[in-house]
């Protein structure tokens, strides 16, 4: 096992800092940055290509943190000092080690499955609700989620933290426009008669009075503006979650979780 030592903020610091921080150079390289304790055994479960282990004492380890530099010892194992560790992490008590990894980006085209359960969020804009909405995709057993127009990163570390590591195990696929998502909704009508149900607190029918069950397509809106009008079109009904009290909406992954919920329930 090699640990390859740093104190200044060298090239291989900079590569660090790069994938932590700029979504053009994730996807150029497809590697990212993943900090946290749960988010690095989930990313180590899924069997995704560790390519960096970063630690600040290889001595204070736990004997997890041991057993994860045994299992890698083939990879990058970098030390550096407690300065520079702590200028990577966001979190307030890092963690005792860091990873990079490779991931491999899902395509529409490999995904072809005959009784779906799909998620389409549109144009996400905030990191906390797109982790939280692929956690709750994970738990209510989502085939994928499909990501339109142009939104935050999934690969963000923010995003990552959000879904306790669960974007690892959850396929998810950008969608490149709507003439793609138009085509794939066309041949899941003939392959399954999917449903495609959106999702807006002025929805013309209540959830409560439908039945929702696979081979189901729900799209949820951007958290600002909700469905963009090309999308609303494609919708067979737009559904809403009634409410009472003085706010008017739901926090959008709230009610991506309760319309998943509807899904999965009716599939038990």
């Amino acid at each position: 096992m090699n640990i390859f030592s740093i104190s200044v903020e060298n090239d291989e610091f900079q590569i660090i800092t790069s994938l932590k921080l700029n979504r053009i150079k994730r996807k150029k390289s497809n590697e990212i940055f993943i900090e946290g304790i749960e988010c690095i055994k989930q990313a180590m479960d899924s069997k995704i290509e560790i390519t960096r282990i970063i630690i600040k004492d290889f001595y204070a380890l736990s004997d997890w943190g041991k057993s994860v530099i045994k299992k890698y010892e083939d990879k990058k194992i970098i030390e550096m000092s407690k300065e520079l560790y702590n200028t990577l992490c966001d979190k307030e008590n890092p963690s005792e080690l860091l990873v990079t990894a490779q991931i491999k980006q899902n395509k529409l085209e490999e995904f072809d499955t005959k009784n779906p359960f799909v998620l389409l969020f549109d144009r996400p804009s905030d990191y906390g609700n797109l982790g939280s909405i692929i956690r709750s995709a994970n738990a209510f057993n989502i085939d994928a989620i499909f990501i339109m127009g142009h939104g935050i990163d999934i690969y963000e570390p923010k995003v990552i933290r959000a879904s306790l590591g669960s974007i690892f195990l959850t396929k998810i696929i950008n969608i490149e426009s709507m003439e793609v998502l138009e085509k794939y909704i066309q041949e899941q009508k003939t392959k399954n008669n999917i449903k495609i149900i959106g999702t807006d607190s002025a929805g013309d029918t209540s959830i409560k009075s439908e039945k929702l069950n696979k081979p189901i397509m729900v799209i949820i809106g951007n958290e600002a503006k909700g469905m963009s009008i090309g999308l609303k079109k494609l919708c067979d009904k737009i559904i809403k979650i009634p409410i009472e009290g003085s706010i008017n909406s739901l926090n959008v992954s709230c009610a991506a979780s309760i319309v998943m919920w509807e899904v999965y329930k009716n599939e038990l």
